[in-house]
């Protein structure tokens, strides 16, 4: 992927974090509130918003961390994608994908700590 796109997607994922979390808050709340699933739903959009942040981050630097950035893209897809569903079905078993998109954030911020190619 290309940095520039890197970046689109970046804020898009952070639009789609301010969307949902306002859908949420509003037009789900009943239901949310209903179902005890307000709180999954508000800890998807957590992550979903600090990692959208970081690939908009990432998407702007040189030389670009690609590996960093398709691990947070790979763990918020998974971890909050997890959650909105099970949020939203009450699935309970969707709980058990959630660890894996854990795994995407840790592996991004660990790749992060390297020190990065000079460029």
């Amino acid at each position: 992927m290309k940095p520039g796109m890197a970046r689109r997607v970046g804020a898009a994922a952070g639009f789609s974090a301010v969307a949902l979390g306002a859908f949420g808050a509003h037009a789900l709340r009943p239901a949310l509130e209903h179902d005890h699933m307000t709180a999954i739903w508000q800890t998807a959009v957590f992550y979903h918003f600090i990692h959208a942040v970081m690939l908009w981050i990432l998407g702007g630097q040189r030389p670009f961390r690609v590996m960093a950035w398709w691990s947070f893209l790979a763990g918020m897809l998974l971890f909050s994608g997890s959650l909105y569903l099970m949020a939203i079905t009450g699935l309970k078993w969707l709980g058990v994908i959630t660890p894996f998109g854990g795994g995407g954030f840790l592996l991004g911020w660990a790749l992060l700590c390297r020190q990065p190619p000079e460029v």
